[in-house]
């Protein structure tokens, strides 16, 4: 797929700020500092369109970036931040779910998990949650460039087993700063756009 345009358009904060224009969206969801910003850089070729931080929990509102005017790529608040109060993180709950209550079943829902340290029991929880709501799954492992390339296969079959995932829903290994596994992501998200008359 050719990149022409990627732009911020919207930081949402509450289900009225939600956008419904019709057009097809792909929403990334996953652990405080599991890397979220950093790939949605490295897939839209832009170094600091979404921002980046080292401290875990910075992502609060639900981000949306229109990629080639065609679809949006929506950056969803991390989850499982220890360090934030209670009513933060019912806030933040609040706040993701209100997103999930307007775009679902319509979002493909991009899930990612750190590759380096394997999935989490929240990452369990958040993969249950989704898959209750009917959502369409693609699971991406971060972080690969850490890991010797000959344990990627096996840390893809551990990821597997704890969210015990259905054959049908890819784990694609990513690594935001190599470049390993953006074209096999890509590849996964594609089609979720490409179906839109939009």
């Amino acid at each position: 797929m050719k990149l022409e345009t990627a732009e911020f358009i919207r930081s949402a904060h509450g289900s009225g700020e939600y956008l419904r224009d019709g057009r097809p969206e792909i929403a990334f969801v996953g652990r405080s500092n599991v890397g979220k910003s950093s790939l949605l850089n490295r897939l839209l070729g832009r170094k600091g369109l979404a921002r980046i931080s080292s401290t875990p929990g910075r992502t609060q509102a639900v981000n949306y970036f229109l990629v080639n005017r065609r679809f949006y790529f929506v950056d969803l608040p991390g989850y499982g931040y220890a360090k934030a109060g209670r009513e933060d993180r019912r806030e933040w709950a609040g706040r993701v779910e209100g997103y999930f209550r307007q775009a679902l079943p319509g979002a493909l829902v991009v899930m990612l998990v750190d590759g380096k340290v394997g999935a989490t029991p929240l990452d369990v929880q958040a993969y249950q949650y989704l898959s209750s709501l009917g959502a369409a799954i693609v699971v991406a492992a971060t972080k690969i460039d850490k890991l010797p390339r000959g344990r990627w296969a096996a840390m893809v079959r551990e990821v597997r087993a704890t969210l015990e995932l259905e054959e049908s829903i890819p784990v694609i290994p990513v690594s935001a700063r190599s470049g390993d596994g953006i074209k096999e992501l890509w590849g996964a998200i594609a089609p979720h756009f490409e179906a839109s008359p939009r």
